[in-house]
């Protein structure tokens, strides 16, 4: 059986205030760092064969913190990298909710497109094929991959098989493990999703 753990990174001083999306030098402060090594901590008895990571600063400070009791170096996934917001990349949320466009990012996102940005599908799609691919390299191990809320949301929706229209509706908190489970030829399980506590 396959495990694979979707971590989302621990938080930033910008978390739940502004769409950082992809932008450079958003790290982790103290409350974050605290966050990951509790995360660390919740991961530190399992057997882990390998930890990958968003290229982004705060996905990447988060996989070295729980590769580290495992004496693992976190591997780049690009597909596990955050949605590309294109325009809207480092504005306020309460700024953008105040949008029109906002209402078709919370009710029909499989429609929406960021404004010289990504879609949705597209996010899904190759954050579904990162995981995939991880899961056929170590077939039978337990793996993390450390990514970001919408992208984990997409990949569980995915292997939920939810309507992307609806993959809104789940919630995935900072420092949080969602997992899944790959048994030969069974239909993948998602076995957990969004805990905040010890996985075992």
């Amino acid at each position: 059986m396959t495990r694979i753990l979707l971590v989302r990174h621990a938080p930033t001083p910008e978390t739940g205030d502004r769409l950082t999306g992809r932008a450079p030098g958003v790290t982790l402060d103290r409350r974050g760092r605290q966050a990951a090594r509790a995360v660390a901590e919740a991961l530190a008895g399992l057997d882990i064969a390998a930890v990958y990571s968003s290229p982004i600063e705060r996905t990447m400070e988060t996989a070295a913190m729980v590769a580290g009791p495992h004496e693992l170096q976190p591997v780049v996934e690009p597909g596990l990298t955050e949605l590309d917001f294109g325009r809207w990349t480092g504005q306020t949320l309460e700024s953008l909710r105040r949008l029109e466009a906002w209402h078709s990012v919370q009710m029909t996102p499989s429609r929406f497109r960021f404004p010289d940005g990504e879609s949705f599908a597209e996010a899904q799609h190759r954050s579904v094929g990162s995981v995939e691919r991880i899961g056929s390299m170590h077939e039978g191990k337990t793996v993390v991959a450390v990514s970001h809320s919408d992208i984990i949301k997409l990949v569980v929706a995915h292997y939920l098989g939810q309507a992307l229209d609806l993959f809104q509706r789940l919630r995935i908190s900072t420092a949080s493990i969602s997992e899944l489970q790959i048994d030969g030829d069974q239909p993948p399980a998602v076995v957990s999703i969004n805990a905040t506590r010890a996985v075992g």
